[in-house]
């Protein structure tokens, strides 16, 4: 079976094709635009530095080799895609503000796929019956606990939040947080990269997620992964990595839809 994932939203893509070359022996090809990935999040595949409508013809020419094309995001190939190649599976995976809210609208390109998949529960709301949620995997050769010879090095009672570039959303609710949790917040931007922020994420003992979506994000998913605890959007501490986020599982998920499309 061969596979293209079109796009990298979060590095999914990169962790799925990894995961699932190396346990089902599949061939998976992943491709995204080099200015969309500031944080090295293509561990596991191509970065193209092409404009737009270059980067969307390659895909269009490059499409006619594999089996399977999962596009991650990027809704508009889905129908140039399909008339390009009719007997090909199409999968469309959405991934958070792609989609959120947005399903009437978006509805011109699902219906032209074959699979709609969805990365977090809250996304179902409002999507057609036929829409899958598939967890967001983590890759964790990468987000592992950094143990050193007699501890595990996280400063007790220190809290993370990580902040958008010229956004205070839910800042103050994050203070109330760490306020409520009697832990020392650190502020910071989220301008780490991929690689380094299993080692940030190691300095803390609690991640403070965010609250505006009622779902754990991907960070929240590899701090778990770390070792680090988790305040989600319901301010309850989460202490353990959810095994339907292992990559493993996510992909033999994954595997078994594919076969079945």
């Amino acid at each position: 079976m061969k596979i293209l994932h079109i796009w990298n939203t979060a590095g999914v893509a990169s962790i799925i094709a990894k995961y699932m070359d190396k346990l089902f022996g599949t061939v998976s090809a992943v491709v995204m635009r080099k200015r969309y990935d500031k944080f090295g999040l293509t561990t596991y595949g191509e970065l193209w530095d092409y404009p737009a409508s270059v980067f969307k013809l390659r895909c269009l020419i490059r499409a006619r080799k594999f089996d399977i094309i999962h596009i991650h995001s990027c809704d508009e190939l889905v129908p140039s895609i399909r008339r390009r190649y009719p007997e090909k599976r199409i999968v469309l995976h959405y991934h958070g503000t792609d989609v959120r809210g947005r399903w009437r609208e978006k509805e011109k390109f699902w219906r032209k796929a074959d699979l709609i998949l969805v990365s977090t529960p809250d996304l179902l709301a409002g999507a057609p019956e036929e829409a899958v949620y598939l967890p967001n995997p983590v890759d964790l050769d990468l987000f592992k606990p950094i143990r050193r010879p007699d501890q595990i090095f996280k400063h007790k009672k220190l809290a993370l939040y990580f902040i958008k570039p010229k956004s205070g959303r839910d800042l103050d609710w994050a203070k109330e947080v760490a306020k409520k949790y009697d832990l020392s917040l650190v502020v910071h931007e989220r301008n780490i990269p991929y690689t380094k922020l299993p080692e940030f994420l190691n300095n803390f003992e609690y991640y403070i997620d965010r609250h505006y979506i009622k779902s754990l994000s991907k960070t929240a998913l590899e701090a778990l992964a770390c070792g680090v605890k988790v305040i989600d959007w319901q301010e309850k501490v989460l202490n353990h990595f959810p095994e339907e986020h292992h990559p493993v599982n996510v992909v033999r998920k994954l595997y078994e839809i594919y076969t079945t499309i």
